[in-house]
């Protein structure tokens, strides 16, 4: 039965990378192997041999002596558990995409691209890895995407270019998140698993994710999209609006508070995400308001039929496919976790690869079960095989595995377009094909993804 299952998540898999050729959106199949996934282990609960208790981050003992009820209570509190997690993601995802499309209801992103006074292509490349890098660390590797691909929509007009400039947008925030504990959801998983402390997190992985983002970024400079001068989108002529500054700083400072808020509550990101979204569409309310009561003034006649609500409008503009296929795919991963499958692989590579044997710790994990960790999280989604790590290695806090294992798989999902939270979401946003980014932009992220480990295992022996 496991291997059904595993041939139902590579069939699915295949459909979405294949999406553009089989003309089925990519939601499609990701449902689908996900509804199919349950049900098989639903069906054959009796005849799996272990299960993966997901809050332990541990294999479950004598799983095969449990009843058949016991097994369905524990099956059934185990799907719950990952779409209580799967829906924390989603609501943040909702939340900070409502927040983007509110500022851009103001056109609020008007007064960045009115700071873009350069055609310059490598300039900009520029412009954007560097803010994707730091903006990631403070908001996060997703929300970070979701911003900086807004504001690149309103600045660059060619569609072929613009999906250059996102793969680069990818690789740069996926660097940026790994080196702060808020920054990805792995190395927050990590932080809050008292793997990983701050400051050690900082030093030992900050080199390492400019390299990160540098070297890839060097090298598209030299490439023809990154030469010469852009065609920017044209100001239209509509007269600005008073609050699109203020509505644009008040929107990115709300998420921005988001892992304050996590930090001074314990709360998961989520229910910060909705307090900010909250305040932000209050301040929303107001303004339009205020602009259609003196719009009627002015004009003499009534304006009402006209007023629409702006959350309503932005929530109307969210691609809801995105968020469907997040939920598909992240509950099928799901599936395979429970089954104790992807934490058998990893434990299997700790088993066959040789130990790294270093000065530091003479007897620690091989290097290359984790740079392959890294590479697995482009293909299979990094949460639960970072999840797996914790259930699988014993080693301290600030052990230099923990933090070698947060560059891996915060970095090495840029390699594939759906192997990070970033990347599915720059999908959705520019539908961008799957076998395109394989060609063009996969590439630059393992010259990268090679370059900050190497940078690593230099800075671990001096720290």
């Amino acid at each position: 039965m496991e291997t059904i299952i595993v041939l139902v998540f590579i069939a699915g898999y295949l459909a979405i990378t294949l999406e553009h050729s089989i003309k089925i959106d990519k939601l499609i199949p990701a449902l689908v192997m996900m509804a199919i996934s349950w049900a098989l282990i639903s069906l054959g609960i009796d005849a799996f041999p272990r299960w993966f208790d997901s809050g332990e981050h541990a294999l479950l003992e004598n799983f095969g002596a449990l009843g058949h009820e016991d097994k369905m209570h524990l099956m059934e509190e185990t799907l719950l558990h990952h779409l209580g997690k799967t829906a924390e993601i989603l609501v943040f995802l909702l939340g900070a995409m409502t927040i983007v499309e509110i500022i851009d209801y103001f056109d609020g992103f008007s007064t960045i691209k009115a700071a873009v006074k350069f055609k310059s292509r490598r300039k900009i490349l520029w412009l954007f890895s560097i803010l994707a890098f730091f903006l990631s660390a403070i908001i996060d590797n997703l929300t970070a995407t979701i911003v900086l691909i807004s504001i690149l929509q309103k600045i660059v007009k060619d569609r072929d270019i613009r999906i250059w400039y996102a793969g680069l947008i990818i690789i740069a925030a996926n660097a940026g998140g790994a080196w702060s504990p808020i920054g990805d959801v792995t190395t927050t998983m990590l932080w809050i698993g008292n793997k990983v402390s701050t400051q050690y997190l900082i030093v030992y992985l900050f080199i390492p994710s400019v390299l990160c983002m540098v070297v890839p970024s060097v090298i598209a400079s030299f490439l023809p999209p990154f030469r010469g001068e852009l065609e920017l989108v044209e100001s239209d002529n509509k007269s600005v609006n008073k609050y699109s500054s203020t509505m644009l700083f008040l929107g990115l400072g709300a998420i921005v508070f988001v892992p304050i808020f996590k930090v001074l509550t314990h709360l998961p990101p989520y229910v910060g995400m909705m307090l900010s979204l909250g305040v932000v569409a209050t301040f929303a309310e107001i303004y339009t308001s205020s602009r259609f009561t003196m719009s009627q003034v002015d004009s003499g006649q009534s304006v009402a039929h006209e007023h629409h609500s702006p959350v309503h409008r932005s929530l109307s503009r969210i691609e809801m496919p995105s968020i469907l296929f997040f939920l598909g795919i992240l509950m099928a991963v799901a599936a395979l976790e429970s089954l104790g499958i992807l934490f058998g692989f990893a434990d299997s590579l700790q088993e066959t690869m040789p130990m790294m044997g270093t000065e530091l710790d003479p007897n620690g994990v091989s290097d290359l079960v984790v740079l392959l960790l890294g590479v697995g999280s482009a293909v299979i989604d990094n949460v639960p095989l970072v999840a797996a790590s914790l259930g699988m290695f014993s080693e301290p806090l600030d052990n230099e595995l923990w933090h070698f294992i947060a560059y891996s798989a915060g970095t090495g999902g840029s390699m594939l377009i759906i192997g990070s939270a970033a990347g599915v979401v720059a999908m959705g946003m520019e539908k961008i094909d799957f076998f395109w980014y394989l060609r063009k932009i996969s590439w630059l992220a393992l010259v990268g993804f090679m370059a900050g480990a190497v940078a690593f295992m230099v800075t671990r022996s001096i720290f």
